[in-house]
């Protein structure tokens, strides 16, 4: 389908905020837009909205008002849906209802001419599901765009088993001529990015009800030591417990209960419990009168004498040259008296602690992956003595590094939340829902991620490590849900890098 045509149109229907967003993005990429809602004065409402987004882009330099006059004079209202014969595409954008999705489908096979393709914009229901009502499943597909449309630059193109490869193609193309990047997906529960993303809330969710830290410090660890924009908690709070508690048991139920995308008892007490995040004054965090987040403590005091020698645990390198530059003198053999620090890998504190014969009263692990320039996670195993802790603690933070101290933890916060947000995307390779670079650039621009789902195994130096991490973990915890995936264990057991194709 060749979308550089004049006459080339897209009908849009449902004129909420996706729709709007669809139509606006349609209008500025040169396409003939028609407008159709159910509702009466929906769609022109709509169109009135565009408009005054377009001129405010205008009036602030981003667009020319030449353009944005054009784009507005493409978009024409229908009142019927008779009248959307004329289109090449038709994305629609209605409530996530499979029976009004399935009837609305049905209606436009009648009223399209043949080659005309039908796109959903759904989040959640299965492309397949849809066109179980339509007699040519082969014209429909996918078209996932994300909120706010005018500025997410990324869109799922999803393939279900029955779309012709022409559909993908010419979804492809609109999408380009849109304005977007679209990536290549298979129909499958989450498609890509919401299913990508699970990981990143729920092991966050789990390290909380374990008591190994409190949301603003997790959120602080991953911000910091990772690079994430906002943490799993304040983008919890964000989108809303409403939409993202339901969300993670969709996908976990539309994989059959597996464990690595499994929720947790807190998660599912905080959306029912009314606790939805913003939209309700308060969720993981509090907010004021002004709708602004209630700061929760997060650094560690550096209020003991700093610990002048430290026993190192077992040879370290990268550890003793981060205590040597906070000017602790470095013990090799225990003195009986000085705290011991370490720096284990997938393990907790306690395990480390057994595994080496440490006196864990006077043991404080750190984790020195991500940046620990900026952060540094300590834990401390139960039991472990204040006073040793704190002086550990204040030497750390010699390093001009904030401190964050956490209850015992395997693989610390960092090396679990990062871990299996990389094996998760591993699994999404192995099972083709899309190729290695289109995850990572999906994870990226529908996210904001730092970087992609594999390039996180990087992130924490490459597949071997990362499926060592995963291992340790699912030891000391017995849980499946650290399961690493077979895409990553091929490629560690044959040291390859992640992204290593078939």
């Amino acid at each position: 389908m060749d979308w550089s045509r004049d006459e080339a149109t897209v009908a849009v229907i449902g004129t909420g905020a996706m729709g709007r967003g669809i139509a606006q993005v349609a209008a500025q990429g040169g396409l003939k837009v028609l407008l159709f809602d159910a509702a009466s004065g929906a769609a022109e409402r709509a169109r009135a909205y565009i408009a005054e987004m377009l001129d405010g882009a205008a009036r602030k330099g981003r667009l020319a008002p030449a353009e944005a006059e054009a784009a507005v004079a493409r978009i024409h209202v229908i009142g019927a849906m008779e009248d959307l014969a004329p289109a090449d595409a038709v994305i629609e954008a209605i409530v996530e209802a499979l029976d009004a999705k399935r009837d609305l489908f049905r209606q436009l096979e009648a009223i399209l001419r043949p080659d005309a393709v039908i796109a959903s914009n759904t989040s959640s229901i299965r492309i397949a599901s849809i066109a179980a009502a339509c007699t040519n499943k082969a014209r429909v597909a996918g078209m996932h765009f994300f909120n706010p449309v005018p500025l997410m630059k990324l869109v799922e193109v999803i393939r279900a088993p029955a779309t012709a490869p022409a559909v993908v193609e010419a979804l492809t193309a609109l999408g380009k001529r849109m304005g977007r990047v679209p990536v290549t997906v298979s129909d499958s529960p989450g498609f890509l990015v919401n299913l990508g993303n699970r990981p990143f809330s729920t092991e966050a969710v789990r390290l909380a009800m374990e008591g190994v830290a409190s949301p603003a410090e997790i959120d602080a660890i991953l911000r910091d030591a990772v690079g994430f924009r906002m943490g799993p908690f304040e983008l919890m709070d964000l989108t809303g417990l409403d939409v993202n508690f339901p969300a993670a048991k969709i996908m976990y139920d539309g994989y059959f209960q597996d464990r690595r995308l499994a929720t947790w008892p807190l998660h599912q007490a905080m959306a029912e419990s009314g606790q939805l995040g913003r939209k309700t004054g308060g969720g993981w965090y509090a907010y004021d009168t002004d709708g602004k987040l209630v700061p929760q403590p997060t650094d560690a005091p550096a209020s003991a004498t700093p610990a002048a020698k430290l026993v190192l645990a077992e040879r370290d390198e990268a550890l003793s040259k981060l205590l040597l530059e906070a000017g602790a003198e470095l013990l090799a053999r225990d003195d009986g008296a000085s705290p011991i620090v370490g720096a284990p890998l997938g393990e907790d504190a306690s395990t480390f602690a057994a595994r080496l014969g440490l006196d864990a009263r006077r043991l404080v692990c750190v984790d020195l992956s991500g940046n620990i320039a900026k952060r540094l996670t300590a834990m401390r195993p139960p039991g472990a003595d204040p006073a040793a802790v704190a002086a550990a603690v204040s030497r750390l933070a010699q390093t001009g590094a904030k401190v964050t101290v956490i209850k015992d933890s395997p693989g610390f916060v960092v090396q679990r939340v990062v871990a299996m947000i990389g094996n998760l995307g591993c699994e999404m390779a192995q099972i083709g829902i899309a190729s290695p670079a289109d995850i990572d650039l999906a994870m990226k621009l529908g996210l904001n991620y730092p970087r992609g789902s594999l390039e996180m195994v990087d992130f924490l130096g490459g597949a071997r490590r990362v499926h060592e991490i995963l291992g340790r973990i699912q030891a000391v915890t017995g849980d499946d849900r650290y399961r690493p995936s077979l895409w990553l264990r091929r490629r560690a057991l044959l040291d390859l890098p992640v992204n290593t194709p078939d």
